[in-house]
């Protein structure tokens, strides 16, 4: 059995993410214990890492580093190459720093700066929020199955601007495109909410747990 960490750092999302990787895991049949922790001695040697989050970069950054998870998992994910996810801030946090409230620093384990969207319609508003279609850059095996335009489910007001566009895998348009989607060897994140965006969603949570990049 493959044991998933689930990193807790207090993120809105937690449960939310705990539920749709434990059906997601159901629905493939797959041997999977999703692990909601901040034991670091588990992080490390887990299998697979997830990452939620919501809210203010600045504030994940601070809550991810109250929790002493960071070394452990930056062993798992650099040490031992596991596979590791972020969804919305926690794939923000991938970043090198995020402008929201000043600069912070992030994991810099994808080239970039989070910045505010600044749609082109003076009509749209922020933040982001509500369903919206993804456009695959490149192919990858994290959306093997779901259809270019597939619709996933937003609530944010930043993106992560990554400095190589080979790391972008998909995008969105909010009156101009927006990274939707990174990935960099064993490193992925996804600025949508997979665990509120139903089949596709799930079908995303389900290729990341038979992921062997």
């Amino acid at each position: 059995m493959q044991t998933v960490a689930l990193i807790d750092y207090g993120s809105g999302n937690l449960r939310s993410a705990e539920k749709a990787l434990r059906e997601a895991a159901r629905r493939r049949a797959l041997d999977a214990e999703i692990v909601v922790t901040a034991d670091p001695d588990l992080v490390a040697k887990a299998d697979r890492v997830f990452l939620p989050g919501v809210g203010a970069f600045a504030s994940c950054r601070a809550g991810l580093d109250a929790t002493g998870v960071y070394e452990a998992m930056n062993q798992a994910v650099h040490g031992r190459g596991v596979p590791f996810m972020g969804i919305c801030v926690g794939h923000q946090l991938l970043a090198t720093e995020g402008l929201e409230f000043g600069v912070t620093p992030g994991l810099d384990w994808i080239a970039g700066q989070v910045k505010k969207l600044e749609p082109h319609d003076a009509s749209l508003t922020i933040p982001h929020m509500g369903w919206n279609a993804i456009t695959f850059a490149r192919a990858h095996a994290l959306f093997q199955g779901i259809e270019d335009g597939a619709h996933m489910y937003y609530a944010n007001s930043f993106a992560l601007n990554a400095a190589d566009p080979a790391d972008i895998v998909a995008t969105t348009d909010h009156g101009g495109p927006f990274t939707a989607a990174v990935a960099k060897g064993n490193v992925a994140g996804v600025q949508f909410h997979p665990e509120k965006s139903q089949s596709a969603g799930l079908a995303l949570l389900a290729n990341f747990l038979e992921w062997r990049p």
